[in-house]
């Protein structure tokens, strides 16, 4: 069967990948967002997608709209009469016509209706959540709301981050498409409980808010580690990355928000202590938190 891909990160490039590698369903086609300008000289960066289908020899497109009539076009012409589109972790919205012009399935890594949106990995670790997974569903104008053909749950670590877990979801992701495009399982219509949104990470989902328990921030370091980064204030109002960061054995912090002690980083929280092990000044390098403490005047002296 014929396939287009459209996708956009490196999750998706993973599927991409993995959906090349199969006998009947190398796609013909993929369409990927415009470059972007990235980094600090902010030069034009191609979407990891696009990297993979050129490294791969796989026609690329990079529209402007993927719902314009050009890309449309250029889609029927790669499935002609009948095909699948398969659409993962693209970041732009799909409209009709194009809805319906084609089947359309949706690779999406939770077990919906648990984390439709766009942070489903993130959010489930933020959340605590013990099990995830990947559904494949038909693409619908709702938002990960489609009827599911095939799904399979992933367990969440205690000390898994996002680059961790998001790498294991990838293999699954990839190994279910293809056994969804092979095997053709039926739709089945999500339920109406247990619906949860896992909205865009904003900044404020990054900062580290000592007001909160020392337990959840733990939690979001995991969470967007890696690719985000989580960061705290310093006493200025700068903001320092934190990369890794770990529950040690002290009860009870000295004081609210971050102080050193005994050459550690920490943050006391309501309740308890979050030990900084990794973290990464404003336009510096990563390094470990007793590096940065012996070259950073605000933490000299600390008990």
């Amino acid at each position: 069967m014929s396939t287009v891909f459209i996708g956009t990160t490196d999750f998706a490039a993973a599927v991409l990948e993995r959906l090349a590698r199969s006998d009947a369903h190398r796609p013909l086609l993929v369409i990927t967002r415009p470059d972007r300008p990235s980094g600090r000289g902010r030069r034009l960066s191609a979407p990891p997608v696009a990297h993979a289908a050129r490294a791969l020899g796989i026609a690329l497109e990079q529209p402007p709209n993927v719902n314009d009539v050009p890309a449309r076009e250029s889609i029927t012409r790669a499935l002609g009469a009948a095909g699948t589109v398969v659409v993962c972790a693209f970041g732009a919205l799909i409209k009709e016509p194009l809805l319906s012009e084609h089947e359309l399935l949706n690779v999406h890594p939770s077990l919906v209706p648990r984390w439709r949106g766009a942070a489903p990995v993130e959010r489930a670790i933020m959340a605590g959540d013990r099990l995830t997974g990947v559904s494949i569903m038909r693409l619908t104008a709702g938002l990960d709301s489609g009827p599911v053909c095939l799904s399979a749950s992933e367990p969440i670590g205690g000390d898994d981050t996002y680059g961790s877990l998001a790498a294991r979801l990838r293999e699954l992701a990839g190994e279910l498409l293809v056994r969804a495009l092979d095997q053709r399982p039926p739709f089945v219509e999500q339920p109406e409980d247990g619906v949860s949104y896992a909205e865009k990470i904003r900044p404020d989902d990054r900062l580290l808010d000592p007001s909160r328990p020392a337990v959840e921030l733990e939690r979001v370091v995991r969470a967007l580690a890696p690719h985000i980064g989580a960061r705290v204030a310093l006493p200025g109002g700068s903001l320092l990355g934190v990369h890794r960061a770990t529950l040690p054995d002290t009860r009870a912090p000295r004081a609210r928000g971050l102080y050193a002690s005994d050459g550690r980083l920490l943050l006391g929280c309501a309740p308890g202590v979050l030990e900084l092990l990794d973290v990464q000044p404003a336009g510096g390098r990563a390094m470990d938190a007793a590096s940065y403490l012996r070259g950073h005047t605000p933490f000299q002296g600390a008990a």
